[in-house]
């Protein structure tokens, strides 16, 4: 049952949406998207929809006031390099970028262009702002949450799985991010008797050998750090938490309509909506450095009974209180 409602919802229009070249009228505005999904991810156009309704809310018309050039790359680092590259090129009026992994190569590309990202977990860790509150260059946008949010995902685990005593935490290690992450559950560990390992996520592959090898002793549990590597290989993250009977927590909400077992974090479509309004206020002649970055306003709790029940887990009565979404 669901306690709140969540913006998804497919135009027609975004279900074909193609990567298109810049329109040659000079009234019109121009917006490059860098996504790290693959054009066919029901996500990612989940996503990119909240923004062009955000768009249209504002008085902006994809074809018509504004032309929009999106670049789907599914996470492939060079992809991601390629199209930064191209598209502070063309000279956009605002680039939307969606992760560290896109900002990087971006601020790489251009330090004039402006850029609105969404989904990032410490933009003055990783260099794309000076401060929160003043980023002083070209960019600024939404981050993802604050790193203690990072250490109640292993006391949700704990409140779930009480008798664990072993965690795997599956990070990317290439990000800064990746790295605070685990430093904020690896503080926390000791405190709720619980001993933490990273896993690297890097490829299917890796992630398949290093959780089955997790797996092999008992009393373990999973806490999935986010990153784009997380998002693009979460199919298999849930399944390898279901085959190996492992308990699991997850940044969003995606990941437990997908079968995981339960998340805590911000919605990441609402970030994409809330950005059309900072892109926005930059057509309109504000600049990135003026915008503070802004953080989430609020957390939501889903849980997927039907993957306890599979589980053999008892959600405590504390925590179905407070869910925001119950998936049965």
């Amino acid at each position: 049952m669901r306690r709140r409602h969540l913006l998804v919802g497919f135009a027609s229009a975004a279900l074909a949406w193609p990567a298109i070249g810049w329109a040659q009228q000079s009234e019109q505005r121009r917006i490059g998207v860098l996504m790290t999904q693959t054009q066919d991810d029901p996500e990612g156009r989940a996503r990119i929809t909240a923004f062009l309704r955000g768009l249209q809310q504002l008085g902006w018309t994809d074809g018509g006031n504004v032309q929009i050039d999106a670049r789907w790359t599914g996470g492939d680092a060079e992809h991601i390099k390629k199209s930064a590259a191209e598209l502070a090129a063309q000279g956009p009026h605002v680039i939307l970028a969606v992760g560290s992994a896109t900002v990087g190569p971006l601020l790489q590309a251009t330090r004039t262009v402006s850029v609105v990202f969404v989904a990032v977990p410490d933009p003055v860790g990783a260099g794309f702002v000076d401060d929160l509150a003043r980023p002083g260059g070209n960019a600024t946008g939404f981050s993802l949450y604050d790193f203690n949010l990072s250490g109640k995902w292993l006391e949700l685990l704990k409140q779930i799985a009480p008798d664990l005593t072993r965690v795997g935490v599956l990070r990317d290690s290439a990000l800064t991010s990746g790295t605070a992450q685990f430093a904020a559950i690896q503080a926390v560990a000791p405190s709720v008797g619980a001993e933490v390992s990273p896993i690297n996520v890097r490829d299917a592959e890796q992630i398949e050998r290093d959780v089955g090898a997790f797996a092999r002793s008992s009393n373990g549990g999973l806490v999935l750090t986010g990153s784009a590597l997380a998002f693009l290989h979460r199919d298999l993250i849930v399944k390898l938490a279901s085959r190996h009977k492992l308990p699991a927590v997850y940044p969003n909400r995606v990941f437990v309509s997908g079968g995981g077992l339960i998340s805590y974090g911000t919605s990441i479509v609402d970030q994409f909506r809330r950005a059309s309004g900072y892109v926005d206020r930059i057509l309109k002649g504000e600049k990135p450095a003026d915008l503070p970055v802004q953080r989430p306003t609020n957390y939501e709790l889903v849980i997927n009974l039907k993957t306890a029940k599979a589980l053999g887990i008892t959600i405590p009565p504390s925590l179905l209180a407070r869910a925001d979404e119950l998936i049965e």
